[in-house]
């Protein structure tokens, strides 16, 4: 892995050079990352290196649109596949292993969940599941894949928990989220979802805004990590490719690491 970070350093670092302060690095990012990588941008401007407009949302989506000819530079996706995407479209250029995550069962106040009991929980007919929405966002992707490992403990499993889980985040047609609140805590706190499948880094945001909310780590059996990929968009400017070196540096990855995520360049 760190040599792999190193060479794609290297490819980057050769195309950078002093950043013109009245330029601007342009970010599309998942929308997971939302807090870590604002403070990111924050400090990364506060260094001198160069404005950052970010536009936060489904990795899927986002990806849809730089493929469309939307204009981004950098793109900060919570899987690898996107990226890798672009990349093999020969619209970016090499994709790093950034930051990791692993999903978390966000739950309500009072619902008798534990991490043993968590996928009867999922299954009880009476019990609302919410997750994102496959394919547009890979929070969703992620979700799917712990119903598929479901079903290696229940027969069936697979099928009911698709056939039930409510896609209420992450679609073209969702609703935004609400400014400044965690939409996964909003949706629990409204009762849309008793048990919504999420980022654990998205569950404690929710927890920290509604603290009788409940995070219930998957059991072994149902455990999925998520890799999250970086890529620079061909033809983007010298601040954005000083932004992806600046995520992938100490500071950014001690960032990303306070904000709940593995930080695989940092120095173990």
């Amino acid at each position: 892995m760190a040599a792999r970070l190193s060479a794609a350093l290297a490819v980057l670092a050769i195309m950078t050079a002093p950043a013109m302060a009245e330029e601007t690095a342009l970010l599309h990012a998942a929308g997971s990352l939302r807090a870590a990588l604002t403070e990111v941008a924050k400090a990364f401007e506060a260094a001198g290196g160069g404005k950052v407009q970010a536009k936060f949302g489904a990795s899927g989506l986002l990806k849809d649109e730089i493929a469309a000819g939307a204009k981004a530079e950098v793109f900060a996706s919570a899987n690898m596949e996107h990226p890798q995407a672009l990349a093999a479209d020969k619209r970016s250029g090499p994709v790093v292993l950034f930051a990791r995550n692993r999903l978390c069962a966000l739950a309500r106040p009072g619902l008798e969940v534990t991490p043993a009991a968590l996928l009867d929980r999922m299954l009880d007919s009476s019990v609302k599941l919410g997750t994102s929405t496959p394919k547009a966002d890979p929070s969703g992707d992620y979700a799917w894949e712990v119903f598929r490992k479901a079903e290696k403990l229940k027969a069936g499993a697979s099928a009911t928990l698709e056939k039930k889980a409510l896609q209420l985040t992450g679609g073209p047609a969702s609703p935004p989220a609400p400014q400044g609140r965690s939409v996964y805590g909003e949706l629990i706190a409204q009762g849309a979802a008793d048990i919504f499948l999420t980022y654990c880094t998205n569950a404690l945001t929710a927890q920290r805004e509604n603290p009788t909310q409940q995070i219930v780590a998957l059991p072994d059996a149902l455990a999925v990590g998520a890799d999250y990929g970086l890529t620079v968009i061909h033809g983007a400017s010298v601040p954005a490719y000083q932004f992806a070196l600046f995520i992938l540096s100490a500071e950014g990855q001690r960032m990303l690491a306070k904000h709940g995520f593995a930080a695989p360049a940092l120095p173990q």
